[in-house]
């Protein structure tokens, strides 16, 4: 019996030997290529990249992950016991692994028949989340898991562990860490959490779908007051307060929209910072961007060229309904705006999709999901059939009945959602086919203010301001007569405006006047200012093409400009920022600054990677620049730019069409502040009748420098010392010191000012034919 005894106990032991050596094996073998911990020295996980305006609002984010790591420093205590007594009450007193915990949550899971309470440590999801990979349920991984979350406890300090942890846990909703969870429930930062608000972000690495208080807030507080009891019973609060937290009111933020001002400007700068650092940086770096943005002017911008768009859209007449259902199809198309509304309920200025359900003399009435709503038809004549009059070319309205109908999806716009059994009430509306572009500068430090690249970005996410090259049309001229006035012509010199013939590359060219009319001899002054198509051939012709293709590239027009007399009329397409650009320098008195998106880029740790300052480069003598700029004031006093008058402030600019109606421009300024505006359709088609640079594209300026300098002080432009005013006969050109005249600015040369330069070729001929060969 003894020897049997023994038998088994030395069997035993060597059992034991074995299966200790066998373990010991994998263990070793299993830890012999594990992640290096020490890597977590440089913890740096994605973060958001931040994007401010110059008044220091947030106006952007750009991210992989949500989140927005906090020093540990910063998170409240309660905010910190809530994890721990949802998640692993005893952290402080395991070594990274708690034997006790793993058995008692056995224990209470088979108890209540469901999984309630987890094993693992929080060194162990830390572990899990940064160090392990692979995402397989094997013992391999447990080991592995096990064996790291051991070295873990030894390498790095408690604190450490859950500064790890609280920053890197998903909480849904998109939100990765304590601070983005913090943000995007409740609207505020983790210092700020109640205890009742952490115990619910508590409860949500569990399972952050289910116990999400936005998707099922009764769930979440049942969750809620799981933690509050942990927390109670061990000791980190008492019973009062685990009563308050209870009983204290929950206020979830619905739906979290990241901020996002000025959607063209945001993706523009969101191009420079990838191709400066490239993606993995932009997106996971955790950069803060500041940028010259004004929010204020931005959203200035933004109304000023709906506004603008719709009216073009609106002379244009209706286009008719968007669909129109026969009445069976009423209930699914109803049932589906009733889904749409119920996560975004219209609000006032909105602008919807409706199904007309009746239609009367003087009113129509429509369903918007689940309301009702009437639109009244006085005032509403665009609406009304159009028709092209045989003789004018205009559009007229014909009386009678709107073109709408029962089963219509029209677009309404909300005016008033009513008293409650009342309908809505809702005007018709119609988004614009017409495309346009905003672009606003400081002429002094090229700082881009404000961008707009069309109608809605959420409908189309390309830039016009920035990638669609378009014909300026005469608002190309003044970059042509300012390098005619460096070749020696005054605003005094006299050009024949009269119809000429031109043959260039064996080609027959004979421009012409809007409209076709013609005055004869008159100053470059007067050309400019009533943007004379044939004059401006003339003096192109005088100065060489070469010239102003090399002035306007000095300017700030980098596009690849046709060397020919066509570049007089702007039929060479450039951007709209470039425009500006060229603009700009003649408002800085000859000073060409570069746009200016972003002023400074630093990353995480508040370094600097990029600081941008202006540096402006003189390219123009201020004399030559002040004259310009003196007779592009006249384009709005006296000329096509007339509308722009209502500013009731000095401002300078030029008008711009292109051939057939397709483009329209206005690009002016005033000392401070410059802006352009491109009026057309993507597609190259025609505008309507008489839509022209100062009908379709002015007011837009106007409405948006009208509110942008609307608390501004005014200001005159600064005259250099070499410049002086004169008064001068409109048609001869010639200097009067008394009588009638239109006083203008000169350039002087020994104190008296340079005067004449008139353009003779053609003063006294009615045509001209010229081989350009």
């Amino acid at each position: 019996m003894k020897i049997i005894l023994k038998i088994f106990i030395v069997l035993l032991l060597l059992g034991a030997l074995a299966l200790v050596s066998v373990g010991g094996f994998f263990a070793y073998f299993w830890s012999s290529n594990l992640p290096f911990i020490g890597s977590l020295a440089y913890y740096q996980p994605p973060q958001i990249t931040e994007v401010y305006g110059d008044d220091g609002t947030l106006i952007g984010e750009f991210y992989r992950e949500r989140r927005k790591v906090v020093p540990f420093a910063e998170i409240p205590a309660h905010v910190i016991q809530a994890f721990l007594a949802a998640e692993d009450a005893n952290f402080f007193k395991h070594p990274g692994l708690d034997w006790k915990g793993i058995l008692r949550a056995m224990v209470k899971n088979l108890m209540a028949g469901r999984v309630e309470q987890g094993g693992s440590t929080i060194t162990q999801q830390v572990t899990k989340s940064l160090l392990l990979k692979e995402q397989e349920r094997t013992f391999r991984r447990k080991v592995r898991e096990a064996l790291l979350s051991l070295q873990l406890e030894k390498r790095f300090t408690k604190n450490e562990i859950l500064y790890f942890y609280l920053n890197q846990i998903y909480f849904g909703e998109g939100a990765y860490g304590i601070e983005m969870a913090a943000r995007t429930y409740f609207g505020k930062s983790t210092r700020e959490l109640t205890l009742g608000e952490a115990a619910i972000l508590a409860g949500l690495p569990k399972a952050p779908s289910r116990y999400s208080p936005k998707r099922n807030l009764e769930l979440a507080k049942a969750r809620q007051g799981y933690v509050l009891k942990r927390m109670l019973e061990e000791g980190m609060i008492g019973e009062k307060e685990y009563e308050e937290a209870l009983k204290e009111p929950i206020h979830v933020h619905r739906v979290f929209q990241a901020p996002q001002i000025g959607p063209y400007f945001l993706e523009h700068v969101r191009k420079l910072l990838t191709n400066k650092y490239g993606e993995e940086v932009v997106y996971r770096g955790g950069l803060k961007v500041y940028t010259t943005l004004d929010p204020k002017m931005q959203s200035f911008a933004e109304a000023a060229l709906q506004k603008g768009l719709k009216e073009v859209d609106r002379r244009e007449g209706y286009r008719g309904p968007l669909d129109t259902l026969p009445k069976d199809k009423w209930p699914e198309f109803l049932a589906r705006s009733m889904e749409i509304f119920k996560e975004n309920p219209p609000a006032i200025g909105d602008v919807v999709q409706a199904l007309v359900v009746k239609v009367e003399k003087d009113q129509v009435w429509v369903r918007i999901g689940e309301k009702e709503g009437v639109l009244r038809l006085q005032g509403e004549d665009w609406v009304r059939k159009t028709y092209v009059h045989p003789e004018t070319g205009e559009r007229k309205r014909k009386l009678g009945a709107p073109l709408i109908n029962m089963g219509d999806i029209i677009e309404v716009r909300i005016i008033s959602p009513g008293l409650p059994g009342r309908p809505w009430q809702v005007a018709i509306d119609q988004t614009p086919l017409v495309q346009g572009a905003l672009f606003c500068m400081e002429p002094k430090t090229g700082y881009v203010r404000a961008m707009v690249g069309g109608y809605d970005f959420k409908q189309s996410q390309f830039n016009r301001a920035t990638q669609a090259r378009r014909q300026p049309g005469s608002s190309f001229k003044p970059i042509v007569y300012t390098a005619a006035i460096d070749s020696g012509m005054t605003p005094s010199t006299v050009v024949l405006d009269a119809p000429i013939v031109l043959s260039t590359g064996g080609q027959i060219w004979a421009p012409k006047n809007y409209r076709d009319t013609y005055i004869g001899p008159t100053t470059l002054r007067n050309a400019l200012a009533k943007s004379l198509n044939v004059v401006t051939v003339r003096v192109l012709k005088s100065i060489g093409v070469k010239k102003a293709v090399e002035y306007a590239k000095k300017m700030g027009i980098q596009s690849p400009l046709e060397p020919n007399l066509a570049l007089a009329l702007g039929a060479s397409g450039v951007y709209v920022y470039e425009m500006v650009t060229a603009f700009c320098t003649l408002a800085n008195l000859g000073k060409l600054v570069e746009p200016i998106y972003i002023k400074a880029v630093l990353d995480n740790e508040g370094d600097i990677l990029e600081q941008n300052v202006p540096n402006p480069q003189e390219v123009l003598s201020p004399d030559t620049a002040y004259v310009m700029v003196d007779m592009m004031k006249a384009v709005i006093t006296e000329g096509t730019g007339w509308k722009v008058k209502a500013l009731g402030r000095p401002a300078a600019g030029k008008t711009g069409t292109s051939n057939d109606l397709r483009d329209a421009w206005f690009v002016g300024f005033v000392p401070d502040l410059a802006a352009g505006v491109w009026v057309g359709y993507d597609d190259y088609r025609p505008m309507g009748q008489g839509e022209t640079g100062g009908i379709a594209a002015a007011p837009i300026w106007l409405y948006f420098m009208a509110e942008a300098l609307k608390d501004k002080p005014i200001k005159d432009f600064e005259v250099p010392e070499g410049v002086v005013f004169v008064k001068m006969d409109e048609s001869t050109g010639e200097v009067k010191e008394a009588g009638e005249g239109t006083v203008s600015a000169f350039k002087t040369k020994e104190g008296k000012p340079v005067v004449g330069g008139h353009i003779q070729d053609g003063l006294h001929e009615e045509f001209l034919l010229r081989d350009m060969e």
